[in-house]
This record gives structure tokens, C-alpha cells and sequence, in this order.
């Protein structure tokens, strides 16, 4: 069991480990019962009451989302198919292979079933355990199956009700981790507090429930908590072991559970790089650290049947890298500041120089081309030219993956998040510098201190990673609005860290001239209080009153499709269409997908931008052939997308497809002077015309206000 307690003053070897707030912890012990049994009473008291508020709040801020989802939907009313319709886009296709292995007549004929899936894409057999990360909707099937539960929750409740308990887990993690750094469970109430108050800018678990990301943020957090513990100095040999195997479990299950997880971790890997060059963290733990992230990776590896992307993953080609060139390098923390620079320069020449020379040769062995997209995303997002190319233009155009709005930050502001968050973060970075440069200025032996006048500046090495942590990802959240929410959460702990941290304080009244033990105690939980009243005044009737406000899933058009799907359609007929549509078709009838939005695969992309010329200016006949080579029975046309409004001229997705196929745009404005008119008008407004060039290659079977069906000729 862990216990937290003020820290006592013991020389260690380890670089950084040596430091402590010396005056303010020898003045707050001297304030606590001198005996040893008291002061043992008083620890076990003081993790029993902060253990069970870190219970109750995460199971508070289950319920809390749970009822949102509850109040916004009312899930518990509405029949299954709008039940279904409700999961959009990705979330509806990950959840139809938890209904896939539920239906299954056995879990063996299940697990055959997702291993040779020929439904997903026509013509083609997928092994979606190896495509996809979906061993979270087979490891719920199995429970629901075994357990003696099917009388008193039905498996949709069962799914759902899951991720909401991760949050639970999340939350409880968040305030872990800053308990650990602080010192005092108040700053993981407070942590807790502000990822509730912030709930739109933290989580989108109650609209989103089968992301991905919700099954594996939880688990993110779990590893930065155990990391964080596994930094403090001098922990005993049993607590050492439990604590790695804490950080293995939960970076194998963040692995595991989403298809990003390498380039979150590498990230991670990052953070390690820069405070291992610095001299911040200890040598051995980083090397530990390194290997965790390794042997989780390529575990996973192994349970996706050794999927490619993974092996050609950016991050195992760094974290290799930089082991070989610590051994390359054996001098790199010797000698003056001016060597020692020249050295750090060099390596970190040779860790890029070298992870690049890796990832190229593994790809080029593997012939891997799944992660291409993100690559010409990235080139084209930073300004490394223009590009016309259809995936990264899509990924662009998308709200998700632009820059973080400035709104964002009005909100973080409003419950004074974000103020404390750049306060906090202002001290540490000083702190930081301060330390990096004492550390590059003299030998490795040295303390992780620096000297300003008469004041000692030091940072311990868990807030060191929590700190390059928080910036790290904050630059990622401010390039992505998708991942604002890996930084967001992280805000809340550094945040409130910071505010009850003695070590914070200390330093600031010092550097003011204004120390003093007590003063040091009354900010350290005066200011988190006073903030925690102000949160609790300012949202609480609002929270009251979004837990009241009802709603209804309200999607009629969408049910009536799905309806005349299953009741008009051959069970074995495949449809055609926008991937986030078809991920509702697979999961509401069951039928064959030629394309969905599951993206990370090439052949997947082509068959997508092929399949979505139904958008673009082109011949019935051109149209006709490209689905019927996928076997396409029916295609669904929808206005929404036809007659798009919501992205700007340039961003539609007709636009976008006019520029792949060399086309000019629609509407006023300019076009790039080497677009040609196309010859044929657009295919989506023309065929609900009824032409016999269009009536000879399809024709209409359904049709409402949003959806169009038309069924494919087979003799042509």
C-alpha cells in the first residue's frame, strides 16, 4: 500500500533523486506528533480520507456522465435500432463487433468470425483483430457471455455502462497522480473538480462512448500515476517491482486499446529523451521506462498478428535509437558546459539521423504504407507545401484536426484553470532551466540544484516529467484540437499540483523575500480551498440544472432507412456509401460494407476515394463500374453531403474530390489555373434527375428528406 508523507532528507546517488523541500518539511514534521505511532496514525488517516474521496469522486463523475447520456438521449426509452443509430460514424462500427460475438453461436465460431471477416469490406477477407483494436468489444462479448448477467442488464447497458466506470478509473487516476506530486489529497480533489467543471474541453465520452480513445485515456492516466511514483528516490525493492508492473499492465492495455497509441507514446518517449539528456531523471529508470514502452509494443504486436504499422512505428525505430546511441556514446554527461553541449548536440544528431535510417529500412522491408496519410497530413498542416492529395485534404479540412480554438482557453479561464495552469507552469519552467543549466555546468555526480544567490533551486525528478509532460502535450493539443483532450486532463493535475505544492510556494515567496513557514502552509490550502468554493458556487446550479434539462434521440430518417435496409434488402447485399453512414449499416442490418471509417489502411483509402466519386463530375458508366468492382449492390446518396453547407468552398467534400480528379470547384471563387471544367455534370445532383443515361445503371428503391438508394444494374 502506498503512503504519503513528507519527505526526510537522504543522500542518494542517483541523479536528481537528492532533492528535498529541506526547511519546509523539517518544519512541518516538527509540527506533527513526535512519536513515531502518531505520526503512523496520522499517515493511515490521512490516506484513508483521501482514498475514499478519490473513490467517491470518480464514482460521482460516472454517474454524472452515465445521467447526461441518460438525460440527452433518453437510451433507456428509445428502441435498439436507435440505440444503435446513436453510436455515430467509427463508434457504430466498434460496437457491431461486440453485437458480432454476442450473436455468434459460440465464442469460438465469434473469434472465427472477426479473424476471416468478409463483411466489413466486399470482396475481401480482413482479419480485424489484426486491422483493428477491438480485443475491448471481445473481452466484453466473453464476460457478458460467461458471467450470469443476461437477466439483469442487457448488453448494450453492459457496453456503455463499462466505459463509464473507466471513467471513473480516469478520474481517480488524474487525482492519484497529483496527490503524489503534491503531497495532500487536496490537490486531487481539486484536480478532480476542475476535469468536471471542464467537462467539454476534458471529455466527450457521453456522445462518444465506443472511441477509442475512452477505452484507452484511462489507462494513460493509471501509467503517468505509476510513473510518477516510480520517480521518487530510493523506493523499497517490493515497491520498485509493483510499481513497474503497474506501469507495464497499463501502458500494455493504453497499447492495446487504440490504433494512436505509438504516436502518443512517442510523445512520451519525448519527455524521457529531453530529461535524460539534462540530467534530470535517473539513467537506469529511463532505460526501464524505454523498455516497458518496447516490450508493451510489441506484445501488442504479437495479439494483432503482427501488424505492420506497429513494426514500422516511429517510436520503436526512436526508442532502439537512442539505447544505441547511449552505448555509441558512453562520455555524453562529462566535461564543461560548453562540451557537454557540443555532446548533447551530437547525440541528439545521431538519435534522429538514426531513428529515421531504422523506420525507412523496416517500412521499406515491410512494404508498409498504412501511416502514409498522417505523414502527408502533417507535411501539408506545417506548411511543408501544398497538397492536393484526397486523405491528407480530408483530414485538413476537418475541424478535429485543426488548430485549438481560442474559445477553448475562455472556457479553462472561466473556472481560472488556465490561470493557475500558467502560473504553475511559469515557476516549474524557471525551476527547470535553472536546474538544466546547473546540471549541463557541472558533472553528473552533482545534485540537481542551481544556486541563485541565496536561494536553491531544485525540481524532483516526477514533477521534472510531469512538467516536459504537460508542455509536450500541450503543443500537440494546440497544433490538434482532436488531443486536447490528453492535455486538458494532464492541465487539471499540473495545475492543481502546483497550488498545493510546498515546494511551489516556497520558492516563490523566497524569490520575493517573503518566506515563511507558515505562510507556506496557509497558500499551499487556503488558495485550493477558496478555489474549490468558487467552483462549487459558480457551477453547481448549472451542473443541477443540465442533470434535469430531458431530451430524445431524434433521428427519423435514419430509422427509416435502417428499417427498410433489414426489411427490403438480401441479407447478403453489400452497400456503398459515406463511411460514417455505413458504419450504422453494418451495425443496424448487418448487411456488407464496400468502404468504412476505420482508415488506417491504403488499399482502404483508394477503395474509399473510388467509392466516393459518386460526389464528384463523372459518367454514370465510370460510376457504375468503379462500385460494381467492389460488388456494390446498392449505393446510398445523401444531400447533406451532396449539398454540403457546413465546410467552406475548398474543404466540401465535392471540392476536394473536383481537385483530386484535376476538376474546377463550384461556386464563386478562384480555382488553380491547371483545373479544367469537367466533362460530365456532378453525379449526385444528376442521377435524381432520371436521365436514361443514369436510369440504365441505377435505379431508385428508397428515397426520403436525407437518403437516396438506388440499386446497381448487374448487366452492365
Amino acid at each position: 500500500m502506498i503512503s504519503i508523507r513528507q519527505r526526510k532528507g537522504i543522500q542518494t546517488t542517483e541523479v536528481s533523486e537528492d532533492y528535498v523541500a529541506q526547511e519546509e518539511n523539517v518544519k512541518l514534521e516538527n509540527k506533527l506528533p513526535s512519536s513515531c505511532t502518531n505520526r503512523r496514525l496520522w499517515t493511515i488517516l490521512s490516506f484513508t480520507i483521501g482514498g475514499t474521496v478519490a473513490l467517491c469522486i470518480g464514482l460521482l463523475t460516472s454517474v454524472y456522465l452515465a445521467t447526461l447520456h441518460e438525460n440527452d438521449l433518453w437510451f433507456s426509452n428509445i428502441k435498439e435500432v436507435e440505440r444503435e443509430i446513436s453510436f455515430r460514424t467509427e463508434c457504430g462500427l466498434y460496437y457491431s463487433y461486440y453485437k458480432q460475438m454476442l450473436q455468434a453461436p459460440t465464442l469460438m465460431q465469434g473469434f472465427h468470425g472477426l479473424i476471416y471477416d468478409n463483411k466489413t469490406e466486399s470482396m475481401r477477407t480482413v482479419n480485424l483483430l489484426q486491422r483493428m483494436n477491438i480485443y475491448q468489444e471481445v473481452f466484453l462479448s466473453i464476460l457478458y457471455r460467461v458471467l450470469p448477467i443476461q437477466k439483469y442488464i442487457e448488453p448494450v447497458y453492459f457496453y456503455i455502462y463499462t466505459l463509464f466506470g473507466l471513467q471513473a478509473i480516469y478520474v481517480t487516476a488524474l487525482y492519484i497522480t497529483s496527490w503524489l506530486l503534491s503531497g495532500t489529497w487536496l490537490s486531487g480533489l481539486l484536480a478532480a473538480f476542475w476535469y468536471v467543471t471542464n467537462r467539454i474541453d476534458t471529455t466527450r465520452v457521453e456522445f462518444t462512448i465506443p472511441l477509442r480513445e475512452n477505452w484507452a485515456l484511462p489507462f494513460f492516466a493509471i501509467q503517468i500515476a505509476a510513473i510518477t511514483y516510480f520517480l521518487r528516490p530510493n523506493l523499497q525493492p517490493l515497491s520498485h517491482r509493483l510499481t513497474l508492473l503497474a506501469i507495464f499492465i497499463s501502458t500494455f492495455l493504453f497499447s492495446l486499446t487504440w490504433q494512436f497509441n505509438q504516436f502518443m507514446m512517442l510523445m512520451q518517449a519525448l519527455v524521457l529523451f529531453i530529461l535524460d539528456s539534462l540530467d534530470m531523471l535517473p539513467a537506469v529508470k529511463v532505460t526501464w521506462l524505454y523498455g516497458i514502452q518496447l516490450t508493451g509494443l510489441l506484445l501488442v504486436c504479437i495479439l494483432q498478428f503482427f501488424n505492420s504499422m506497429i513494426l514500422g512505428s516511429l517510436l520503436i525505430s526512436f526508442n532502439l535509437s537512442v539505447l544505441i546511441a547511449r552505448k555509441l556514446q558512453k562520455n555524453l554527461k562529462t566535461g564543461s558546459f560548453l562540451n557537454r553541449l557540443g555532446k548533447l548536440l551530437l547525440h541528439l544528431f545521431v538519435v534522429l539521423c538514426l531513428t529515421l535510417f531504422l523506420n525507412n529500412i523496416i517500412k521499406k522491408i515491410l512494404n508498409l504504407k498504412s501511416d502514409e496519410h498522417i505523414f502527408k497530413f502533417l507535411k501539408a498542416k506545417f506548411g511543408f507545401g501544398a497538397t492536393r492529395d484526397f486523405d491528407a485534404n480530408l483530414y485538413l479540412c476537418e475541424e478535429a484536426f485543426g488548430l485549438l480554438p481560442f474559445n477553448t482557453f475562455e472556457r479553462l479561464s472561466d473556472t481560472l484553470l488556465f490561470y493557475a495552469y500558467i502560473f504553475v507552469l511559469s515557476i516549474t519552467v524557471i525551476a527547470a532551466l535553472a536546474v538544466a543549466f546547473r546540471n549541463l555546468s557541472y558533472s553528473t555526480n552533482q545534485q540537481s540544484m542551481y544556486k541563485m544567490g541565496e536561494y536553491t533551486i531544485g525540481l524532483k525528478p516526477e514533477t521534472a516529467y510531469n512538467l516536459i509532460h504537460t508542455i509536450l502535450f500541450g503543443f500537440l493539443a494546440l497544433s490538434t484540437m482532436r488531443m486536447k483532450y490528453l492535455w486538458t486532463s494532464h492541465m487539471c493535475v499540473f495545475a492543481s499540483f502546483g497550488l498545493c505544492s510546498p515546494e511551489i510556494w516556497e520558492l516563490l515567496l523566497k524569490l520575493i523575500h517573503l518566506y515563511n513557514s507558515k505562510r507556506i502552509c496557509i497558500m499551499r490550502y487556503s488558495i485550493p480551498i477558496l478555489i474549490l468554493l468558487y467552483l462549487c458556487y459558480k457551477f453547481w446550479p448549472g451542473m443541477m440544472d443540465e442533470l434535469s434539462e430531458l431530451r430524445e434521440f431524434y433521428d427519423p430518417d435514419t430509422v427509416e432507412l435502417m428499417n427498410w435496409i433489414n426489411s427490403n434488402t438480401p441479407r447478403k447485399a453489400v452497400f456503398a456509401g459515406s463511411m460514417q453512414l455505413l458504419a450504422g449499416v453494418k451495425l443496424c442490418t448487418g448487411r456488407t460494407l464496400t468502404n468504412h471509417p476505420h482508415y488506417e489502411d491504403s488499399s482502404l483509402r483508394e477503395r474509399t476515394k473510388a467509392v466516393y466519386q459518386i460526389y464528384a463530375k463523372r459518367a454514370p458508366e465510370e460510376v457504375h463500374a468503379l462500385l460494381r468492382s467492389f460488388g456494390t449492390d446498392y449505393v446510398i446518396l445523401e444531400d447533406s453531403i451532396c449539398y454540403e453547407r457546413r465546410h467552406r468552398r475548398g474543404c466540401r467534400l465535392r471540392d476536394l474530390l473536383d481537385i483530386a480528379n484535376g476538376h474546377m470547384m463550384d461556386g464563386p471563387g478562384e480555382n488553380d489555373p491547371d483545373l479544367k471544367l469537367a466533362g460530365h455534370p456532378r453525379f449526385c445532383e444528376e442521377i435524381k434527375r432520371n436521365l436514361p443515361p443514369y436510369t440504365a445503371y441505377f435505379t431508385r428503391v428508397f428515397q426520403n428528406k436525407t437518403f437516396h438508394v438506388y440499386k446497381l444494374s448487374r448487366n452492365k
